[in-house]
């Protein structure tokens, strides 16, 4: 077994193994802090000096500006330290992940969504990274530099320094409302944002089915609505951002000026607290500049080291996880890839036979032509760019019939459906939905007419409830208890915490379930149609048992035209393509 590690145990390490640059860093943030309080002190007896009517020393003033440059120099060089021992640490722990990535046991790699893999590998080492750049040792300068600025003016002007005492609380809780309310505002943006990035690749997955439901003027107007609720997020950031940086000037300027008229007081108690040289005012304005940029960089610390601990924990739950023995690895892999080979010869050997017992393309239905044919296909040609995919296609499928299209992958058996859906139209011939063209059917007909039931299932954003209804009001609740029942989802759905008002989210259900709920949504306004896209194709043998029973109950007597290479899975009449 490997040994288990955790953040704090990877950052001790890399302390330890660069403790050139540890110690780097402490002088230097040690260094800045000092060095930041000598510039005022020598402005302040150049001033004085000069107030005096005498002649400022030119040694003061070249230490003046060299104490500026160096304290200007000690500030950058901790900040390009905190870097590159950020990158040192973001090295150290993104290693540590790939290394207990790869000694995961098949299960638990199994287990892992690319999406969380992708976050804890990125995001969250950022976060850990932030903690030591801009969280932790920033927080413990600002909060040092805070205290050795007041302790300094104490010893220039008592007064000054009570009244900082005062007013810094006051700062920092106003800088912080002022953050978590931007924090919020920004938060909500990016998720509007996301919303709104997702829904154009979810609507093009989803196309085929939201045709089928005549809903694209609803995802038109969903979308508006995440582009509306970005902008307001942004309003909002603005605004408070607008607001805070007036208030403090305004603070800084109140702050300066009082102490400034006080100062002047000939009240001898006043000046007894306020009094100062014109030397030391000098000194104190530009100490009261100091401070405040620090207390605004406390309250987004605070928010950077919250993020951090949220950070390392997600990473701790994935060092923790169970590892595989050693030398198990070769073993695994080996039975996995056996595994995957018996299943593509099994596939292949049902896509042969599916191939020796099709039909003709050329059926016609003569013994029931005197009926009009529920989906009928009139000497169809289409193509895409210029290469033929249905050439001279016809065939009949009266109502009540269940057929399966079959044929050698790239045949066009998906764009039957899609020209059966009226996403297309064809280039020459007809395709007719009970004698009208398909593509001519109105969108408010659709979601009674057509069920459709895609290879993969995809998820929309809500509850279990709105992933079978899409959204439609039109679909009663009874309705969608009843799709739940016929697929055999109810008990499951009902054992949820909040039941069909449980939001989804990619682990909440198996594979299989996730199939089962496509067939509910397509079953909920029981419609009259029913088509099927390879359905069973990624599913296992004892899942796909399941799927097709459920799908048996919901076929009942609708008319089927289903896409399947697994004799297993298809369904009445074989229709060559």
């Amino acid at each position: 077994m490997k040994r288990k590690l955790q953040v704090k145990t990877v950052i001790f390490m890399t302390v330890k193994r660069q403790k050139y640059l540890s110690a780097g860093i402490f002088c230097a943030v040690v260094g800045a802090i000092l060095l930041a309080l000598v510039p005022p002190l020598i402005l302040a007896r150049i001033v004085d000096t000069i107030t005096a009517g005498k002649t400022a020393a030119c040694s003061f003033l070249l230490l003046y500006f060299a104490s500026l440059a160096a304290a200007g120099f000690l500030e950058s060089a901790r900040e390009g330290l905190l870097t590159v021992f950020g990158q040192k640490i973001t090295h150290a722990l993104r290693s540590a992940l790939m290394e207990k990535f790869t000694a995961l046991t098949a299960d638990e790699m199994s287990r892992q969504e690319p999406g969380a893999l992708v976050s804890r590998f990125v995001g969250d080492v950022d976060t850990v990274e932030n903690l030591f750049t801009s969280g932790l040792i920033s927080m413990f300068a600002d909060a040092c530099k805070i205290i050795s600025i007041l302790v300094v003016i104490w010893f220039q002007n008592r007064g000054l320094t009570l009244v900082l005492l005062v007013l810094l609380p006051f700062l920092f809780w106003f800088t912080r409302h002022v953050q978590k309310n931007m924090l919020a505002a920004q938060i909500e943006n990016r998720r509007a944002v996301e919303r709104a990035s997702n829904h154009v690749p979810e609507t093009l997955h989803n196309i085929r089915t939201i045709h089928c439901l005549g809903k694209e003027a609803y995802m038109e107007q969903r979308y508006d609505r995440y582009i509306g609720e970005s902008y307001q997020a942004m309003e909002r950031t603005n605004f408070y951002d607008a607001v805070y940086s007036p208030v403090v000037l305004i603070l800084n300027a109140v702050v300066v000026a009082a102490v400034m008229l006080l100062s002047a007081s000939g009240n001898p108690q006043v000046l007894k607290l306020f009094g100062m040289s014109a030397g030391t005012a000098v000194a104190v304005i530009n100490y009261i500049s100091q401070i405040f940029g620090p207390v605004e960089s406390l309250g987004m610390e605070i928010q950077t080291i919250q993020s951090a601990v949220a950070g390392i924990h997600r990473i701790n739950e994935f060092l923790t996880l169970e590892e595989v023995e050693e030398g198990s690895d070769a073993k695994d892999l080996a039975a996995s890839a056996n595994e995957s080979e018996t299943e593509n010869r099994s596939s292949n050997e049902n896509t042969t036979k599916a191939g020796t017992e099709t039909e003709k393309a050329g059926w016609t239905g003569e013994d029931r032509a005197e009926e009009i044919p529920f989906v009928e296909f009139r000497d169809v040609v289409f193509g895409y760019g210029g290469h033929i995919v249905l050439n001279h296609v016809s065939f009949k499928v009266m109502d009540g019939d269940q057929v399966t299209l079959a044929g050698r992958t790239g045949a066009g058996k998906s764009t039957i459906l899609k020209l059966l859906l009226g996403l297309y139209e064809p280039q020459s011939g007809e395709v007719l939905i009970h004698g009208a063209p398909a593509a001519q059917i109105k969108e408010e007909e659709r979601r009674k007419l057509f069920g459709y039931v895609e290879q993969t299932f995809h998820m929309v954003p809500g509850t279990v409830r709105e992933e079978i209804t899409l959204f439609d009001p039109a679909i009663t609740e009874a309705q969608v208890h009843a799709a739940a029942e016929l697929t055999g989802l109810k008990e499951a759905i009902e054992n949820l915490e909040n039941g069909y008002d449980t939001v989804c989210t990619p682990e909440l259900f198996s594979q299989g379930q996730w199939q089962l709920l496509s067939i509910a949504r397509a079953a909920a306004s029981d419609p009259s149609l029913l088509l099927l896209d390879e359905i069973t194709a990624n599913l296992d043998a004892e899942t796909e048992k399941a799927v097709l029973q459920a799908l048996k109950r919901v076929a009942g007597n609708r008319t089927v035209v289903s896409i399947s290479h697994r004799t297993s899975a298809e369904m009445g009449r074989i229709i060559a393509v």
